[in-house]
């Protein structure tokens, strides 16, 4: 008697699907393309712009790493 056995392969449950992943890849290259941008407009008389690209870049970088990251995952196999 043969028996068939499956492995299932489990992922984590706060996972993103691909169509997710592409949506907040979007996203966030929109804020650091955004932020290259802003470059365009600084002068020595208006400081704004580099602050615009410091805070956009800034969000570019932390949103992803904090809140949609898994920075609690480190023990997961």
């Amino acid at each position: 008697m043969s028996s068939k056995t499956t492995t299932q392969v489990q992922t984590p449950q706060n996972e993103n699907s691909l169509v997710t992943s592409i949506v907040l890849f979007v996203v966030m290259m929109a804020l650091f393309l955004g932020s290259i941008y802003s470059l365009s407009f600084l002068t020595l008389g208006n400081p704004w712009p580099m602050a615009v690209c410091l805070g956009l870049f800034a969000l570019a970088f932390w949103i992803p790493q904090t809140i949609l990251g898994r920075s609690d995952s480190a023990g997961e196999h």
